[in-house]
């Protein structure tokens, strides 16, 4: 989480949507082995939790349940360059957001494990514009499904403590964060433009 206040947000409706618009995360944990982190699909259940899935054979899938670990969820960022800014005392920077989730974890039985698989699935399924039928899990043969249901753990994060960071140059004019926006854009970062120019205000 960023230390300047400006670039907080606590509108847990915002941190949720990008939670499933990004939809993927990275779970930390320091583990006897040392510091650890897993790349994951995440599910909001909308109350408060998060649910993802490892396979068994990931460094922290043996050591998780049960402990406190760290889950980060990265939407979009671009480069700012001090030629943007009419201010000529000025630095590189790098715009960003990103939402921090601690909390909490169990493991999940094979029931809740199904239950997010096909959460999952179908959320991102139902997003495909390709014009092929869209897939179900019982298009797997039921053996196959259990077959790779065997090699994944599901797990269930309590979240304890959100800590989201919204750097979109708050610390600067409104003039200047439209220069900074404009130029994002015409650099190839379109998704922090937009964010700038609706949460910045």
């Amino acid at each position: 989480m960023h230390p300047n206040p400006q670039f907080r947000n606590d509108d847990r409706r915002l941190a949720e949507a990008l939670i499933e618009e990004v939809g993927f995360g990275m779970i930390f944990l320091t583990t006897p082995d040392g510091p650890r982190v897993c790349h994951t699909p995440i599910l909001s259940t909308g109350d408060g939790a998060i649910q993802f899935h490892v396979s068994r054979g990931n460094a922290i899938a043996r050591h998780i349940d049960g402990e406190i670990a760290l889950c980060v969820v990265n939407g979009p960022d671009g480069y700012v360059s001090p030629r943007w800014y009419t201010d000529a005392e000025q630095v590189p920077t790098w715009n960003y957001v990103s939402i921090e989730l601690e909390g909490r974890v169990r493991r999940m039985d094979q029931d809740g494990l199904a239950a997010l698989l096909e959460d999952l699935s179908t959320l991102h399924e139902d997003r495909l514009d390709d014009g092929l039928p869209r897939w179900t899990m019982d298009k797997l043969p039921e053996a196959k499904r259990r077959q790779l249901m065997a090699g994944i753990l599901g797990f269930e994060m309590e979240v304890l403590a959100w800590r989201p960071t919204f750097k979109l140059s708050q610390n600067k004019p409104a003039q200047e964060r439209a220069r900074v926006a404009d130029g994002l854009e015409a650099s190839g970062s379109p998704a922090i433009a937009q964010l700038m120019r609706t949460l910045a205000q």
